[in-house]
C-alpha cells in the first residue's frame, strides 16, 4: 500500500470503449488519504462525456504496491448517473468498478491507465453497461489522516 496522503486524479479518454459509438470522457477524482481497516481507502468523483452524459460517484479503493514504483488500484463505486444525449444506461442508479495501473514517481504523483465498466448491476431490465478507458494523472494534495 502507498501512503501518499490524499490525491487529486484528473483523467481523459474514451467512453463505450468496447463498442462502435465511443465517447470523449473527462474525470476527476478525490482519493482520500483517509483509511478503513488500514488499507481501504474513499473516492469521491465526477465523470462527463462530450454527449452530456453526467455521473458522480462514492466508493472505495486500494492501493496495492507492484515493485517500488508501480500501482495497481483496484475500485468500486455507486453513483447517480444522468444520460443526456449519450448511450443509455437503463437507471439512474450505476455502479462503477475498475482499475488502474499507474507509475508512482518520487513525489507521489501518479500516472497511469484505467479501465472501468459502469452498469446499473441488473436494477433494471435495460442493462446494457459501458467501458472507460482513461490516461490518469494524479496530483498529490499533500492531506493525511
Amino acid at each position: 500500500m502507498a501512503d501518499d496522503g490524499s490525491l487529486l486524479a484528473i483523467g481523459a479518454g474514451a467512453y463505450n470503449v468496447l463498442q462502435d459509438k465511443k465517447e470523449a470522457e473527462f474525470r476527476l477524482e478525490y482519493r482520500s488519504a483517509l483509511t478503513l481497516l488500514h488499507f481501504i481507502e474513499p473516492i469521491a468523483g465526477v465523470l462527463a462525456t462530450d454527449r452530456g452524459s453526467l455521473y458522480g460517484y462514492g466508493g472505495l479503493r486500494i492501493d496495492l504496491m507492484l515493485g517500488s514504483h508501480v500501482v495497481l488500484t483496484p475500485s468500486a463505486a455507486v453513483g447517480l448517473w444522468r444520460t443526456g444525449s449519450g448511450k443509455e444506461l437503463g437507471s439512474t442508479v450505476e455502479f462503477k468498478t475498475g482499475a488502474e495501473l499507474a507509475w508512482r514517481f518520487a513525489d507521489a504523483s501518479r500516472l497511469g491507465i484505467s479501465f472501468d465498466h459502469i452498469s446499473n448491476a441488473g436494477l433494471t431490465k435495460h442493462n446494457p453497461g459501458v467501458e472507460s478507458l482513461l490516461l490518469v494523472y494524479s496530483l498529490p494534495l499533500g492531506w493525511t489522516y
